[in-house]
């Protein structure tokens, strides 16, 4: 059945999940019977693969103890610097160009503190009144550092409509004061993906560096930061590639920026073969590794070893295919049963410029998340009206998102949410 010829029935659902190329993954992952997870934008679950690989740190510690820095099944020296390499495909970078390290925010203020260098009137830093706080409160702090006042230096592109971003409105923001550009890849509340090729091209022209937080893209679609000539780019592990909580993130500095001091140095910037040479000299790496600073957390690099095989088995490709069929599939189960409960879409309706979640929008969104828990959904809230679903590739059915629509049609027929308080729990 051709995915043009939508039925809003459960079988047609399941005749879907019968033609999906990608089915076979949903055994890689540990899924809770009787539940429907549909976070991974948040957390990713946990892969048979990731599980795997961890025990397999965990038992190079328990057998060859020091020595598992340079033996065991996955030698822990280079072990950041391998990863990077596996990673590289899904930003369309080379492996020199990336590294597996540190966490979102801290890979930030590293290329911050590498790349910000205020010169004459050129010192105010860009992004976007729709980022997430974490980015906000970085950039704001390495202002600060360089005496810089965020409310004068800190460029904020406006929302029109507090969903989305507009490439003409922030091209004109670029101008000869801004330095650095800082913006998301995708927008986490909407979903929106900006235009990275258009906007760093119009950048460049004007002298501006661009770096881009690919936390809600990496793994959920595929990017070309070497062509778009992105210069530097960090993102987290554990969302669509479902590295584990805490994973250790990511990040990529083009090469032509290569050989660049790190602005924030340590140990493991340093050059491979003379770090353990203990000079009080630092010989930083000629690749992306120079911009490690500490020790790398093995136990949270290692499930990404075992998610990234599943990525190189599925390709990238495939995965955005599907995610963008399963979100179609999302909004016509939406427009056909919610929209008489007063739901409306809050991401893009075309599928270019969407990425692997859904938001939909209601003044009571946190109490239908409530309730969508208790009818074993996991969903995500997001200030002040979102309800974002995250229909995963790799393990989500065609069949669990036709039952979540119906769970919430059910929800609002029988206004299950309105025992809760319309207010986000502590972790939303």
């Amino acid at each position: 059945m051709p995915f043009s010829s939508f039925q809003p029935t459960l079988e047609y659902a399941k005749n879907l999940d019968e033609q999906d190329v990608l089915a076979s993954f949903r055994q890689e992952f540990y899924l809770k019977e009787g539940s429907i997870y549909m976070d991974g934008n948040s957390l990713g679950l946990l892969s048979k693969r990731a599980e795997r690989t961890l025990l397999e740190v965990v038992d190079d510690w328990k057998n060859s103890g020091i020595d598992g820095w340079s033996s065991g099944k996955h030698p822990w020296f280079t072990l950041s610097e391998n990863l990077g390499e596996k990673l590289a495909p899904l930003i369309g970078a080379s492996a020199e160009e990336v590294i597996v390290t540190g966490s979102t925010t801290v890979n930030l203020h590293q290329l911050l503190s590498t790349f910000y260098h205020p010169k004459g009137t050129r010192t105010k830093i860009l992004a976007d009144e729709l980022n997430f706080p974490s980015d906000i409160y970085a950039i704001q702090s390495q202002l600060r550092t360089h005496g810089y006042d965020p409310e004068t230096h800190l460029i904020r592109a406006k929302s029109r409509d507090g969903r989305f971003l507009y490439t003409e409105d922030i091209i004109e923001l670029m101008t000869e004061d801004i330095a650095i550009m800082i913006l998301p890849t995708v927008l986490y509340r909407s979903g929106q993906i900006l235009d990275m090729e258009t906007l760093t091209k119009e950048a460049h022209k004007r002298g501006i560096l661009v770096g881009f937080d690919a936390c809600h893209s990496i793994g959920a679609i595929p990017h070309l930061f070497n062509k778009w000539d992105i210069d530097f780019a960090y993102w987290c592990n554990y969302k669509h590639l479902n590295g584990g909580p805490g994973a250790v993130g990511g990040l990529y500095v083009n090469r032509k920026h290569l050989g660049t001091s790190p602005g924030l140095a340590g140990w493991f910037s340093s050059n491979k073969e003379k770090q353990f040479d203990m000079e009080h000299t630092l010989t930083p790496a000629d690749t992306a590794s120079a911009y490690q600073i500490g020790t790398p957390h093995l136990l949270s690099l290692a499930p990404l070893i075992g998610s990234l095989e599943i990525f190189h088995e599925a390709g990238i490709e495939k995965i955005r295919k599907k995610s963008i069929a399963m979100t179609d599939y999302l909004i016509k189960l939406v427009n056909h049963y919610l929209i008489p409960f007063s739901f409306t879409i809050g991401s893009p309706k075309n599928a270019n410029e969407r990425g692997g979640h859904l938001s939909l929008e209601h003044k009571e969104a946190a109490r239908i998340c409530k309730s969508l828990k208790e009818y074993s959904i996991i969903p995500d809230f997001r200030s002040p009206n979102i309800i974002r679903l995250a229909p995963v590739a790799l393990y989500t059915s065609y069949e669990e998102i036709w039952n979540v629509v119906q769970t919430l049609k059910e929800i609002m027929q029988k206004e299950h949410y309105k025992q809760y308080k319309n207010e986000r729990e502590i972790i939303a």
